[in-house]
């Protein structure tokens, strides 16, 4: 009996714990890591995100969200993109000039270069977007319950300028940077980035 006792005060709590960081996994946060050049400067290659399940999602935050049936070239289930928020829910977006306007008003970019904003987005409007698009073919506004995204390294990011808009069913939540970046690695923060 001794025994037993003595086992069981060392797996009960193993047990509990194991049970308690699942539950927060699943409901609270989870980690990430992106994937190739699509948001640099401001996140790049390997580099780890916490994810905020519960975090609102507002213009400009950075998600992760599962690409699978979204983007065709994302073939496997679990494809994890890392791109940030644009349009929301019921808004009208477009790009002249190097400008991203949301609803009629200029988006401030000032977290990736004049380069990136000009050539690298390009002019367009949802309409003529998503004339090429297999879903959503004519689209003036962002979908109810959808969201519209862009990689930060516009003239490579594989995002919905090509394939349309996230679900929000597919969003895994909000994506921060870890806090032990060195000067190295110094780049615009994503949590402090907003309009």
């Amino acid at each position: 009996m001794k025994v037993i006792r003595e086992i069981a005060s060392w797996v009960i709590p193993i047990i509990v714990g194991l049970a308690i960081a699942y539950v927060v996994q699943l409901y609270v946060f989870t980690m990430a890591r992106v994937d190739g050049p699509s948001m640099e400067p401001n996140l790049i290659n390997n580099e780890r995100l916490v994810v905020w399940k519960q975090a609102k999602i507002k213009h400009l935050s950075v998600i992760v969200f599962d690409a699978y049936g979204e983007d065709p070239t994302a073939t496997k289930p679990k494809t994890d993109y890392v791109k940030r928020v644009i349009g929301l829910p019921g808004d009208t977006v477009s790009s002249k000039d190097g400008n991203i306007y949301v609803n009629g008003k200029v988006v401030p970019q000032k977290f990736i270069s004049m380069k990136e904003r000009t050539a690298g987005t390009g002019n367009w409007s949802l309409k003529t977007l998503s004339k090429s698009w297999d879903k959503n073919t004519h689209a003036t506004k962002v979908p109810k319950g959808e969201y519209f995204v862009l990689g930060d390294h516009r003239s490579v990011s594989n995002d919905g300028r090509y394939w349309g808009f996230v679900p929000k069913k597919k969003i895994v939540g909000v994506a921060k940077t870890l806090f032990w970046e060195t000067n190295k690695t110094k780049r615009t923060n994503v949590n402090s980035l907003g309009y």
